[in-house]
């Protein structure tokens, strides 16, 4: 771990600072060591009965206005408002998403769940599944196909909702609230980048991540990119 990589999170507070410190923070342990909230999080703040890190994501997104999804590797990550749109702009290389469809580069289940996802402007996971039918005897794949759409730029969590109980209290895991990066920055949020090339957004964001983490392998940062 870099020693530059100065992050420790004991409250929400810790959280959404290394959100905007950072810019791209990863929820969990990944291929580049030392670079996620997992290896720098108090213990009382993950994964125990007190509320922590799970409880935070929902306010951490909407207190920083960042994005928040399994961007890279499979893998949940916050991404700043600032850094977001070079993301994007670098993992739709340059198409829109009907340019992908009509390329073969997007399968019809990602056109269906995405296309329902645009429609409705946020919708929860669970009305999302029930609507087109994904549950026991129904349609497979969601979870794969809601990730590549995740992954390549065009759907992220805008929030999470929880069950209530009779006094008005929340309990169990959230359920994930999906939207379009249009729907919740707006339809020119890649203006800001101007004319950078997909290539150029990657250089940057590689660039971004070494100056993070300086004593990381750059191979380790490429291969996290991919």
């Amino acid at each position: 771990m870099s020693k530059t990589f100065d992050c420790y999170i004991c409250t929400k507070a810790d959280l959404c600072d290394a959100v905007k410190r950072f810019g791209i923070m990863p929820l969990f342990e990944n291929s580049v060591p030392g670079f996620s909230v997992e290896e720098h999080v108090a213990p009382k703040a993950w994964f125990t009965d007190d509320e922590g890190v799970w409880e935070w994501k929902g306010p951490v997104i909407r207190e920083t206005g960042c994005a928040y999804g399994k961007f890279f590797g499979h893998k949940a990550v916050f991404i700043s408002p600032e850094w977001y749109p070079d993301f994007v702009n670098y993992r739709r290389g340059g198409y829109d998403f009907e340019g992908w469809y009509e390329d073969g580069l997007v399968s019809h289940d990602e056109k269906i769940i995405y296309d329902a996802i645009r429609a409705s402007g946020c919708i929860p996971s669970k009305l999302l599944k029930r609507m087109l039918n994904y549950r026991k005897g129904g349609n497979r794949g969601f979870d794969g196909a809601i990730n590549r759409l995740q992954a390549n730029g065009y759907v992220l969590i805008d929030d999470f909702m929880y069950e209530q109980d009779r006094f008005g209290r929340t309990y169990g895991w959230g359920v994930a609230v999906y939207t379009t990066p249009e729907q919740r920055f707006g339809e020119n949020f890649l203006v800001p980048i101007g004319n950078r090339t997909p290539q150029e957004s990657r250089a940057r964001i590689f660039t971004h991540l070494m100056e993070l983490l300086p004593d990381a392998d750059p191979r380790r940062i490429d291969r996290y990119l991919q």
